[in-house]
């Protein structure tokens, strides 16, 4: 899968790109079925709210083979080909979850603010890209972000350890405020299979969901080869040190996965 002319030109403008059906429902079905097994798993890997939600799974793809396949998956990893201009490895991987009433705050920040900071990383030449796999909407938490705030650069930032169970380097209410009010804000909203591209230095956040309606979101973190991290203070399941480029699989592998399920019923 190749962005268009004008898809880059907006990535390039306002430092996203919403796709809409880039995975169909059979597909997303196969990844909707291996999520309970996954929160089930007690392994450090996965984190969890106060309330003992699952917060985020790190590392999915080295213990769930549907999401392995998502991590190497030709349409998620061919764009961002594309925008970096080579190979890329996986920095980070994680799902997202976001649980009806419990799913908490994704505080205001840069993403490569942290790998700068925590990683070492050289340069902003990472970014995500993000496959909803339930449907997201204005009641369940859905991502919002700031259009145009990547071309501000790497912003500064608090070591914010104490809002939820994850640490992150946030925005102050006064830097939020100055640039939403110059750039307005997006929320990223679409069906379950629709796919998120953003630009590492994006200034973006997450509400709380008080919804009954829980939704999950896969993140790959991917940086080009050469752009690699050189720090490693982070845990090794958080921050990756394999720079090995991603070979992409076959873009039926989900689909596969589907068949065999189907066949062993």
């Amino acid at each position: 899968m190749k962005l268009t002319a004008e898809q880059l030109q907006q990535f390039d403008e306002l430092g996203y790109v919403m796709l809409q059906d880039v995975f169909d429902p059979v597909e997303v079905g196969v990844l909707q079925e291996e999520l309970p097994r996954i929160y089930a798993m007690d392994r450090p890997e996965v984190w969890r709210e106060s309330t003992g939600v699952v917060r985020t799974a790190f590392a999915a793809h080295r213990y769930s083979k549907p999401f392995d396949c998502i991590g190497a998956h030709p349409r998620l990893i061919g764009p961002v080909q594309q925008l970096l201009d080579g190979d890329v490895y996986i920095h980070q991987y994680k799902i997202n979850a976001k649980a009806a009433f419990d799913g908490d705050v994704w505080q205001w920040h840069q993403d490569y603010g942290t790998w700068a900071r925590d990683d070492l990383m050289p340069e902003p030449r990472a970014m995500n890209i993000a496959l909803f796999i339930d449907d997201v909407t204005e009641f369940n938490g859905p991502l919002w972000v700031i259009p145009g705030s990547h071309k501000q650069g790497v912003l500064e930032a608090g070591h914010d350890l104490a809002t939820t169970s994850y640490p992150l380097w946030t925005l102050d209410k006064a830097s939020i405020t100055e640039l939403a009010n110059e750039h307005g804000m997006f929320s990223a909203k679409g069906k379950a299979g629709s796919v998120l591209m953003f630009h590492s230095n994006l200034v973006h956040a997450s509400s709380p969901n008080i919804g009954p309606w829980g939704r999950t979101i896969v993140y790959l973190s991917l940086c080009h080869v050469d752009n690699h991290i050189r720090q490693f203070k982070r845990e090794e399941w958080i921050a990756h040190r394999d720079f090995t480029p991603i070979t992409p699989l076959d873009d039926a592998c989900l689909r596969d996965l589907a068949r065999e399920r189907a066949a062993a019923e």
